[in-house]
């Protein structure tokens, strides 16, 4: 086995260790934290025919106007788009988008396929989404999050290519449970293990890393069950398994592939995943048929006004270029404030404060439709995501459709914040897509021969929505912003410390209209 240092092994040591230090440092930032939602919502009183006024008809808009019609309320909505769902929005073919600047992308996916810009998956641990797909009768399926014969790749690692993640995983594991297996024979932690669990630990690391009776991870029968075999078992004559080889254990350290590994580890990825059959815009249709009628679409809102007898909402009608007004004694809004920043309002203190200042994450995401789907054909890849650390960051196979015959869509990359998105909101869609071919193809290869049509969304050049998910720099202003502010309550994703996540939209819109509630009720 490769000599290590001690800070190499404590590099390997850290990077187990990593998965909980990072859900913990996510849960304080508000990325990983499970909902807390414990079941539908009872409004119990007469409203007595108030009215209010819903603003935006994404998740949070679509959960209030649901639950407060129920309650017995009068409720108008206003919608900026010509559909519901915000961000919950899923692109098919005969789609057509137009981001600011103009660039204008028309789908032409094949009859089925398609992509979802915004989010894509389902956690098991956010129960209020999951409750509404009941209840809405969305149905669901799973969104396979780990793969382990998909790839992580490192453009300096492993001379570029790429290699699978059960490989890294199982070749990691192994040579790191050697290492503390050794250590733990010579003495070198008893401080930290007594005598009573050293012989427990020792056999729990040889179950772990598949280590033989010496403690050590070789090539063998034993390691190539987990990191796949050289030559697979079969029937018949010459049907006996050979080992695979094993990685290289210092290239694994070198190559930091393994920072990867704790991707799917977070609570909000763990398996089972879901998603809806035929498109993530499953969700927010379910609630259009409940409120559908409730919901003026093409609907810009460029004036909120309050005081102490209603709210005074004007808004243009963006198909014929009418100004109209609407009226209610109570406003529930959840105008991304991104956009809610650029409207004329008479909101106070720390929720002013807040809409002014809170900036949006920027995201990319690339549908790319190829002829066959050869990640399964030729490489064996059913769901699941590839890594990279290019720019596009990640290739995620589709969780439907298997072993068909004809265009498959792949989510060609999904960059998150940081200096990729802002570039790729520079660049015209041509631009984009040429970058997603140009990365993947470092990847499989087959990506250019292969590739039919695509399209991509850059969420900072969205127009109602402009960028992906508000950014918390920090919380101070946060009791502020969630106050109903005399007759107006905002509520969304960015108001949650469930940020990005439906769940996070959804929990918030619960919040605000049961507090709400309870002032049109109690005064």
């Amino acid at each position: 086995m490769t000599e290590f240092t001690r800070r190499n092994l404590l590099t390997m040591i850290g990077a187990t260790a990593g998965s909980t230090a990072m859900y913990h440092a996510m849960t304080s930032m508000g990325y990983a934290a499970p909902s807390d939602y414990s079941g539908p919502i009872k409004l119990d009183g007469d409203p007595q025919g108030a009215k209010v006024l819903v603003l935006g008809a994404g998740l949070a808009g679509l959960t209030a106007a649901y639950e407060m019609r129920a309650a017995g309320y009068e409720v108008e909505v206003l919608e900026f788009r010509e559909k519901v769902g915000g961000r919950c929005w899923t692109l098919r073919s005969g789609d057509s988008f137009t981001e600011l600047g103009g660039a204008t992308q028309n789908v032409d996916f094949a009859e089925g396929n398609y992509i979802n810009p915004g989010p894509w998956r389902l956690p098991h641990d956010h129960h209020a989404v999951l409750d509404y797909c009941k209840r809405l009768k969305v149905p669901l399926e799973p969104f396979i999050q780990l793969n382990y014969n998909s790839y992580l790749h490192k453009s300096d690692a492993f001379d570029g290519k790429p290699q699978r993640l059960r490989h890294i995983k199982s070749d990691y594991r192994g040579h790191v449970s050697e290492l503390l297996a050794k250590g733990i024979n010579q003495g070198d932690l008893d401080k930290l293990v007594s005598s009573d669990d050293r012989e427990v630990l020792i056999e729990s690391l040889r179950s772990f890393g598949a280590l033989n009776e010496q403690n050590e991870y070789v090539k063998s029968l034993e390691t190539s069950v987990y990191r796949g075999y050289g030559k697979q078992p079969g029937g018949g004559v010459g049907a006996e398994p050979e080992a695979s080889d094993l990685l290289d254990p210092q290239q694994i350290v070198q190559s930091r592939l393994w920072e990867y590994l704790a991707t799917h580890e977070t609570v909000d990825h763990q398996a089972p995943m879901f998603q809806p059959v035929g498109g993530m815009d499953g969700i927010a249709r379910g609630f259009e048929r409940e409120v559908g009628d409730l919901i003026t679409y093409n609907a810009k809102v460029v004036s909120l006004q309050q005081d102490e007898n209603g709210v005074t909402v004007t808004w243009e009608n963006t198909s014929d270029g009418g100004t109209q007004t609407s009226t209610a004694d109570y406003c529930v809004c959840t105008i991304p404030f991104s956009v809610l920043g650029q409207i004329d309002h008479n909101l106070s203190g720390g929720l002013a404060d807040t809409i002014s200042t809170m900036y949006y994450n920027g995201s990319t995401k690339w549908g790319l439709e190829f002829k066959r789907r050869f990640w399964e054909e030729d490489e064996n890849i059913y769901g699941g995501i590839s890594y990279t650390d290019q720019a596009i960051s990640q290739i995620s196979y589709p969780s439907t459709g298997y072993l068909s015959d004809g265009p498959g869509v792949l989510l060609g990359g999904y960059t998150w914040r940081g200096e990729n998105s802002y570039k790729f909101n520079a660049m015209q869609p041509d631009e984009r897509l040429e970058w997603a071919l140009r990365q993947g193809e470092k990847i499989h290869p087959q990506y250019r021969e292969e590739f039919k049509t695509g399209v991509s969304v850059a969420w900072h050049k969205v127009p109602w929505v402009l960028g992906c998910s508000g950014v918390w720099e920090n919380r101070e202003n946060y009791d502020e912003a969630v106050k109903i502010d005399n007759r107006v309550v905002c509520a969304g994703e960015h108001l949650s410390y469930l940020p990005a996540w439906q769940e996070g939209a959804i929990l918030s819109s619960l919040d605000a209209i049961s507090r709400l509630h309870d002032k049109v009720i109690n005064g």
